[in-house]
C-alpha cells in the first residue's frame, strides 16, 4: 500500500485562506453514504412503527451493504477523504442507533445488551474512530501506521465484523440477551483498553496554521 494512499497530503492552492485546497465533501462515496443512512433509517422508522422485524432486518442490511460500498468505492475511485471518512463514522452511530433502538422497541427483553452495546459503540468506538484526525491519515482504516495493535483490535477486517455483525446477527437468531450481554461487555472492555492505550500514546496537537 503506497504511502499517498494512506496519507492525507495538503495540495497547495494560493488562492485559498490557508494555502492549500480543501477537501470536497461531495463526492461519489459521500453520495453513496448519505443514501445509505437515509434509507436505512427510514426503514428502521417504518420497522418500528409496523411492528415488523422483517423491516428492521432490512434496514439493517441496508446499513450494512451501503457501509461496504461506500468504502469499496472511495478506495476503487481514489475518493477517500477525511471529511468522508467522519461522516461514515457518524452515520454508522445514526443507523446502528436506528436499528438498535428499533429491536429494543420489539424485543424489550433484549435492552440490557443493546444499550451497554450502543454505550460501547457510540461512545467509546466513536472516539476512537474520530481520533485519526489527530494524525494526516485519511481513515482508521490506516491507524496500523500509528498503532498496530490499536488498528488490530478495532479496524482490521476480523475487528470490524466482530464490533459490527457478530452482536446483531446473535441476537436476532438465537435471542440470547446474557449471551448478548457478555459479548458487548466484552467489546466494551476492549474498546476501553484501545482506548488506554491510545491515551498513552497521546495525541498530537496539529501546528497552528499561519
Amino acid at each position: 500500500m503506497t504511502s499517498e494512499r494512506v496519507r492525507a497530503q495538503p495540495v497547495p492552492d494560493p488562492d485559498n485562506l490557508y494555502g492549500v485546497r480543501e477537501e470536497r465533501l461531495l463526492t461519489g462515496a459521500t453520495v453513496i453514504t448519505a443514501v445509505r443512512t437515509i434509507a436505512s433509517v427510514v426503514l428502521a422508522a417504518l420497522a418500528a412503527h409496523q411492528e415488523s422485524l422483517t423491516l428492521l432486518v432490512v434496514a439493517l442490511g441496508v446499513y450494512w451493504l451501503g457501509d461496504m460500498l461506500d468504502g469499496f468505492y472511495a478506495r476503487v475511485r481514489d475518493c477517500e477523504t477525511r471529511i468522508g471518512a467522519v461522516l461514515d463514522i457518524l452515520c454508522d452511530r445514526l443507523n446502528a442507533a436506528a436499528f438498535y433502538i428499533g429491536l429494543a422497541w420489539l424485543q424489550p427483553d433484549l435492552s440490557p445488551a443493546i444499550f451497554v452495546y450502543l454505550a460501547e459503540f457510540m461512545v467509546v468506538d466513536c472516539f476512537l474512530s474520530i481520533a485519526f484526525l489527530a494524525w494526516p491519515v485519511r481513515s482508521p482504516n490506516y491507524f496500523f501506521v500509528i498503532d498496530r495493535p490499536i488498528w488490530l483490535w478495532n479496524w482490521s477486517k476480523p475487528a470490524k465484523a466482530v464490533n459490527s455483525a457478530l452482536f446483531a446477527v446473535l441476537l436476532l437468531v438465537t435471542g440470547w440477551m446474557w449471551v448478548g450481554l457478555a459479548i458487548a461487555t466484552a467489546l466494551l472492555v476492549l474498546k476501553c483498553v484501545s482506548l488506554h492505550r491510545l491515551v498513552r500514546i497521546g495525541l498530537p496537537v496539529p501546528g497552528a496554521r499561519a
